[in-house]
């Protein structure tokens, strides 16, 4: 069964209401301007945006012409150099193991650290080269780290890398 783009649509922006509507409703924190209530707000308000832009069909372009270009390019010599075998299966490891990773090695090596191994290692598994995973891995554990630390004021494991700031 297939559903069609405008009920997915009208169902991320009903999810996304609720989402919205759910955030509102939580107490703010004292003396903190943002609170528990903004992430979920602004995750319902990016669901709605979503939903609504699917719903209306913009993008459907694009999505025509993947598809159109991955029919030229079905060739049966292309399927083949493109069948690797199980080991690309075991690709869908990868985000448990370094959610594991996380959990386990943030203590010890901090934030920062294990951030920037995760954001390496994801890189590489999705495919990136080594001149934008390295400056990918050393930049976002920095701004999510700032992200949090000061505009959420929520502390994050120093280690071995403490943040300057």
């Amino acid at each position: 069964m297939q559903l069609s783009d405008r009920y997915t649509g009208l169902f991320l922006i009903a999810l996304g209401g609720v989402a919205a509507y759910g955030g509102s409703r939580l107490p703010p924190v004292p003396g903190q301007q943002i609170g528990p209530n903004v992430f979920p707000m602004v995750v319902g308000a990016g669901l709605v945006l979503c939903g609504a832009l699917i719903a209306l069909g913009i993008g459907r372009g694009f999505e025509d012409e993947a598809e159109a270009d991955l029919a030229a390019h079905s060739a049966p010599e292309f399927e083949q150099r493109q069948a690797i075998g199980w080991g690309r299966g075991l690709m869908a490891l990868v985000p448990p193991a370094l959610l594991l990773f996380y959990v386990f090695a943030v203590d010890r090596l901090g934030f920062l650290l294990t951030a920037a191994v995760i954001v390496l290692t994801a890189a590489f598994a999705l495919g990136a080269r080594l001149r934008l995973a390295v400056p990918l891995a050393l930049g976002a554990p920095v701004f999510v780290h700032l992200v949090f630390s000061k505009l959420l004021r929520v502390p994050l494991p120093p280690g071995l890398l403490p943040a300057p700031w």
